[in-house]
Parts: C-alpha cells; structure tokens; sequence
C-alpha cells in the first residue's frame, strides 16, 4: 500500500444551533509539522486535538482550521445593564463636575467600556460539543486518508511503471555484452605484442591483466540491481506505506546503475543507463510524497 503525503478533508457538524467546520490540508514534508488553528474557546482541548491527529497522520506538513458559526439569535451578546448604570452614574458626575459639554454620545461610550457587554457564555463548552467535535475531526482525518490513499495509488502506478523499464534497459545491456567483451578482446590482442616484448615480470602482467578484466566486469552489479528493484516492488505492497524504506530502495539502484555507467567501456550500454537515471531520478521526486 501506497500512501501519499498529500491530502485535504472537510466536515461539519451540528450541536446547540452551532455549526463547527474542521478543514484539513496536508503536503509533503520530512518530519511532522503541525499547524492547529482554532477559536479560543476551544483552546484547552488543544492538545487533545494535536495528539489524535499526530496519531493518525503521521508525517507531512498540516494545517488544521476549526470555525464556527452559530444562529442570529445566539449572535446577540448580554448587556449589562446595572454595570452600563454605574458607568453612566459616575460619567455623569464627572461631567457635571468639569464642566463638562452635556451632548456627549453616552451609549457608544458605554458599549465601549469594559463587562458592559458580556460574552461569557461563548466560552462554556458542553461535553456534547466536544463529542461532536471530535466525532468531526475523526470523521475529517478520514476522508484525508482516504485522498491520500487515492493519490498514493496512483503514484504506485507511476512507479511500476518506471521500474519495469529499468528491468527492461538492464534485459537490453545483456544483448551488448557480446560484442562488448569482444571489442576489449580486440582492444587488449592488438596491445600485447607491444606489451609482451617490453615486460620483464610475466606474473606481474598477468596480476594487472586478471584486476583489469574484474574491474570491468559488472555481473554482480547486474545482479544486485535486479534484486534491488525486485525488493522496490514487494515494498510498493507492503500493507503500511514505506516512503523512507523506499527511499533507501532506490539509493540502492541509483548506486548499482551508477558503477555500471563507470565500468561500461561501450557506448550503447552507456545510454541505456542513461535512461535508466533518468527513470530512477523521476522516481526520487515522486518518492518525496509519500509517507
């Protein structure tokens, strides 16, 4: 199973004429990033919200948005009135005392000043709204999952896809060995009679001949590649998704595609391994977003 890092889910719910949205968004990042954005009223449920959405996404960079919206009528704030009384009470005797203009604007000023206008009951959270509310966030972790999931099929795909094709350059690099090892044959007859005539240590030509022709054999680089890719594709179905596994994977195969480049002395098994770079590298970049 594939899953990326990628992902996005919505949900609302409904409790005391209140309508609490939770939004998640999340992108592709190394380690957990975390970003909760809630109203204030729900800041001491804070690190509960943190800790159940860590636990179920992992990795990535997210951002969580958490709004609500009530009904008109639970809009309409308290007024106190018996503080609104003591302010105008001792506003007035101010006035009279300075001398003050008598056409001051009370009620704007009154609404102004502080507990006259009381939102306390804003911050009362039932045991019902946080049921609901966490029933929201659980249900919106799901449907990431759920995007994340869908994308990550899709990325398993691609890599499939591209791994069989390294297989395939690498079935294609077999049919040049022949003439491969035939032309270093060729090279290396028509040298050894120069050679041969200049040598004064036979065991010692023949020490250089044998580290040469193993420095140019790449059978074991052939075989550790297929095995790499073999294990590439077991790990795409591995029932949790693997991203850094993967990642190590394909360090693997870029390091055995590589000293095949080094030791291929031709130039059609050059660019078959040019094409298998540059199939591994579009692998890397999907690689980065996947969990």
């Amino acid at each position: 199973m594939v899953s990326s890092m990628t992902g996005f889910g919505k949900s609302a719910v409904f409790v005391n004429g209140k309508k609490i949205t939770i939004e998640i968004k999340s992108l592709n990042s190394k380690q957990l990033d975390l970003n909760v954005k809630i109203p204030a009223a729900y800041k001491e449920r804070e690190f509960e919200i943190r800790n159940t959405i860590s636990k179920e996404l992992l990795r990535g960079k997210i951002d969580v948005f958490i709004y609500i919206e009530t009904d008109n009528n639970l809009q309409i704030p308290n007024i106190n009135t018996e503080i609104a009384k003591q302010y105008y009470s001792k506003l007035k005797n101010i006035e009279e005392t300075l001398h003050l203009n008598p056409n001051c604007d009370y009620m704007s000023l009154l609404l102004r000043l502080p507990q006259v206008i009381d939102n306390a009951q804003e911050e009362i959270i039932s045991d019902e709204e946080w049921n609901e509310l966490n029933n929201g966030i659980n249900d919106t972790i799901k449907k990431i999952n759920d995007y994340r999931l869908q994308e990550g099929t899709a990325l398993k795909i691609d890599f499939e896809k591209r791994i069989n094709l390294i297989i395939s350059y690498l079935d294609k690099v077999e049919t040049f060995e022949a003439d491969r090892i035939e032309n270093i044959k060729a090279k290396l007859h028509s040298q050894l009679d120069t050679i041969i005539s200049n040598l004064y240590d036979k065991n010692r030509f023949e020490q250089e001949l044998i580290y040469y022709l193993e420095k140019i054999d790449f059978t074991e680089e052939k075989v550790r590649l297929r095995n790499h890719c073999s294990f590439f594709m077991q790990t795409l179905n591995d029932e949790v998704s693997q991203g850094k596994q993967l990642g190590f994977i394909t360090q693997e195969i870029g390091r055995e595609i590589n000293t095949m480049g080094s030791k291929a002395n031709e130039a059609n098994i050059q660019q078959l391994v040019v094409k298998m770079k540059d199939e591994l590298e579009k692998i890397r970049e999907q690689l980065a977003n996947i969990l």
